[in-house]
């Protein structure tokens, strides 16, 4: 990428992106990542592969970005781990993040709430729809023992099969929740 390049928004959303084309794509990101605010690579099949290559990009203390789209990219909770890795290791810009769409499950819920304890993480949207979550517990613990609430202002878990909701609806009710 050309280090004169500005470029803050990319939406690539339904592009056919491929594991293969999405190394190249990382590969252009690497080199001038620090404008780049909003990266939208949702209904590709990048799988975790794909997400792999993107965590490297995550990763450099020189990204910024901002809203981070991987719905419906076939990935499950091995990628979840991945992105949650590269998070925490540059945790402070992220604001929005969709994984919506993808098979996380419960293992990949608890990688995220690793995340979410991390002082430095200031997500305020996060969408976990229908990502096979059925347990909610770990999620429950992240937001009442962090200051996850305090930025957390969406929160879409439709379409899981959650087991035991009782605990997340106490979190929730918390006076520093400010969730929609």
């Amino acid at each position: 990428m050309n280090p004169e390049c500005k470029l803050e928004e990319l939406d690539l959303c339904g592009c056919s992106i491929t594991e293969k084309q999405c190394l190249i794509l990382t590969s252009a990101l690497k080199s001038n990542p620090s404008h780049l605010r909003d990266l939208d690579l949702s209904i590709n099949e990048i799988r975790n592969t794909g997400v792999n290559h993107l965590c490297d990009v995550l990763k450099d203390s020189h990204c910024k970005l901002e809203i981070l789209g991987l719905s419906y990219c076939k990935m499950t909770d091995e990628g979840c781990s991945a992105v949650t890795s590269a998070l925490k290791s540059n945790p402070s810009h992220l604001r929005e993040l969709d994984l919506s769409e993808n098979k996380l499950g419960d293992s990949g819920v608890k990688n995220l709430s690793d995340l979410l304890m991390n002082p430095q993480c200031k997500l305020e949207k996060l969408n976990l729809k229908d990502c096979g979550i059925t347990d909610v517990s770990a999620l429950t613990q992240s937001l009442t023992n962090s200051n996850a609430l305090q930025f957390l202002k969406a929160l879409d878990l439709r379409d899981n099969k959650i087991r035991d909701s009782k605990q997340l609806r106490d979190a929730l009710r918390d006076s520093n929740c400010t969730l929609r």
